[in-house]
């Protein structure tokens, strides 16, 4: 069904397309492991739009263009001497993103920020060259000002792509629309000098007066109607400009960590047809800004889907774009790259002739350590932890009590750390031969625990941001071994928050309190509600909760599940939180 609907989507989007450039790089995802726990983000935003777009059809391969990272010299044109040298120390960079310093490797961030930077500013010279709107799937970092960083945003991509072509030569009036549920308050610093610009914002948060911006401030949960009342309005008093600047921002839905406007995600869709409209013809710059939900990736996807197809159509509710993007790679990847193909080696010969021991040779009798680190590489686990500061990796396989296991080596400042360790079997689950997985522990040495980074429970050293793709690997080798599903015991909260997407409880009632649970927590951060659990500080129906550790399962095929049990069992229960005990104070301990 869904495949169908793909293809519906692309013959739709052929019949509508416009022509529109997309400026996007793997490196758009920031390499902080603890960014999507501490700060809700989903640090895989980008790859996920440009996956969805190119395999919806609204954008071909041609209109997809790789960024250049910005010259330090076009920064230096916005930003003080003192910020710019301040972004590479790593306790500025953890700061801005709230994340502790162990866990920022600072070039690479300083990698991801410049080349969003470097879109912004080529996708600027592209509108003002075809006329066309262009997307760039990061950046709008609309916080910082001329001397220091903001909230997520180390440098102003805006302003520095506005004085580039200050210095081009363009002197015609650029208009700033800021969308995102924050005020445009480094923006309108930084553009403070410039005369011939127009910014206009639409936020949920009143950080008081700022010079020069035309400035909507709607409530709270404000919603669709009030938001899109607002936008016509801020649309009519906008004068014409030559250049347009939209940060259409994610944080602006309900259930938003940070945003609090409360839109739905029609909502967004329509607010950004609305400003492609009134902008048609107009060069235009379309950027991410902010968004802290799991559906924030699905703002910026309908922004892609409005700008190259006029289209209001929903991404499906189903469509899993990192489950996607694996089945594409993993049909690419041939069996003889991944198991034995009959050639001897000479380890092999070395353990036929004695002089060294034997090893487990196959993993669930089928992938070689070698086609399981190629896979780890096709997948793109492997370039992630590169990015994170390893190198030298390898596999190993061995067998333990439980069952096979697997380890991912890699070295870091001449050390080698287990980074990823695996126990699997092969195992019936209901009547189905199904991959169980016994053991799961992603972890990354270099980074450390921190009042910013609080110890998970189970957890002796952070993890690597890695569990979404680790699960989804899973998948698709049981797929490739002909098997049902992936099974697991998650033995706290947060390890099945991070499984949700895939996976479910066996027992549907299981699943509808697991629901329930995330529906009456959804205000608090995972962190603090992870351990909350683990504490006992969680009340069902105003009983203690113990955390029920029961098997998830992720199904290849048609889930046993009764969804309206499921549903029954969630509206059945509430889950409430009793607040931490307050530490006492020195005085009251002495």
């Amino acid at each position: 069904m869904l495949r169908a609907r793909t293809l519906l989507y692309r013959l739709r989007s052929w019949l509508h397309r416009r022509d529109v450039s997309v400026w996007y790089d793997p490196r758009y995802r920031l390499p902080l492991s603890g960014l999507e726990v501490g700060a809700g983000m989903e640090p895989r935003r980008a790859d996920f739009v440009m996956w969805w777009l190119r395999e919806c059809g609204a954008v071909p391969a041609s209109a997809v263009h790789a960024p250049r990272r910005i010259a330090y010299d076009d920064l230096a044109r916005v930003h003080t001497p003192e910020l710019l040298e301040s972004l590479g120390r790593p306790a500025t960079m953890a700061h801005i993103f709230a994340v502790d310093p162990s866990d920022v490797p600072v070039d690479e961030v300083m990698t991801t920020i410049r080349l969003a930077c470097g879109a912004t500013l080529a996708a600027a010279r592209e509108t003002l060259r075809t006329k066309h709107p262009a997307l760039n799937l990061l950046g709008g970092f609309h916080h910082a000002a001329p001397g220091a960083a903001g909230g997520f945003c180390p440098v102003n991509d805006v302003a520095v792509a506005v004085a580039a072509l200050r210095e081009d030569g363009f002197s015609a009036r650029v208009a700033v629309l800021d969308l995102d549920a924050h005020p445009p308050d480094g923006i309108a610093a930084c553009l403070a000098r410039d005369r011939d610009r127009w910014i206009g914002s639409i936020s949920g948060s009143d950080w008081g007066p700022l010079e020069d911006v035309d400035e909507t401030v709607l409530p709270e949960g404000a919603g669709d109607a009030a938001y899109l009342e607002a936008l016509t309005a801020l649309l009519e008093r906008m004068p014409r400009p030559q250049l347009a600047f939209v940060l259409a921002g994610g944080d602006v839905l309900q259930g938003d960590r940070f945003g609090k406007l409360g839109l739905t995600l029609e909502g967004a869709r329509e607010r950004d047809l609305l400003v492609a409209t009134e902008l048609d013809g107009v060069p235009t710059v379309w950027l991410p800004a902010g968004g802290y939900s799991s559906l924030a990736w699905r703002v910026l996807g309908g922004t892609g889907m409005a700008l190259a197809a006029g289209s209001s159509e929903p991404i499906p509710a189903d469509y899993d774009p990192l489950g996607a993007r694996f089945t594409v790679l993993s049909h690419e990847m041939s069996p003889g790259e991944l198991t034995e193909q009959g050639e001897l080696t000479a380890d092999d010969l070395e353990e036929a002739l004695g002089i060294r021991p034997h090893r487990q040779r196959l993993l669930l009798g089928f992938y070689t350590a070698s086609g399981m680190e190629h896979a780890l590489f096709r997948y793109g686990i492997l370039a992630q932890l590169e990015r994170l500061g390893y190198r030298q990796f390898r596999v190993t396989f061995d067998s333990t009590g439980l069952g096979e296991r697997i380890r991912v080596y890699g070295e870091s400042e001449a050390q080698e750390h287990v980074l990823v360790e695996i126990v699997l079997e092969r195992r019936r689950v209901l009547g189905v031969e199904v991959l169980y997985v016994h053991w799961l522990s992603l972890r990354n040495p270099r980074a450390q625990f921190s009042e910013r980074r609080p110890r998970l429970p189970g957890q002796d050293v952070p993890g690597l941001g890695l569990a979404r793709e680790a699960g989804t690997m899973l998948a698709r080798m049981a797929v490739r071994l002909g098997l049902g599903g992936v099974v697991f015991r998650p033995a706290y909260f947060h390890t099945a928050y991070a499984a949700r997407y895939a996976f479910a409880f066996i027992d549907p009632e299981r699943q509808g309190r697991f629901d329930a649970l995330i529906r009456d927590l959804a205000d608090v951060p995972l962190l603090e509600a992870t351990n909350a659990v683990a504490e006992g500080r969680v009340l069902m129906d105003g009983e203690p909760y113990t955390w029920e550790a029961d098997e998830m399962a992720y199904w290849l095929r048609e889930s046993p599940a009764d969804a309206g049990e499921v549903e029954r069992e969630r509206e059945r229960v509430r889950f409430s939180l009793v607040p931490a005990p307050v530490p006492p104070s020195p005085e009251t301990r002495s």
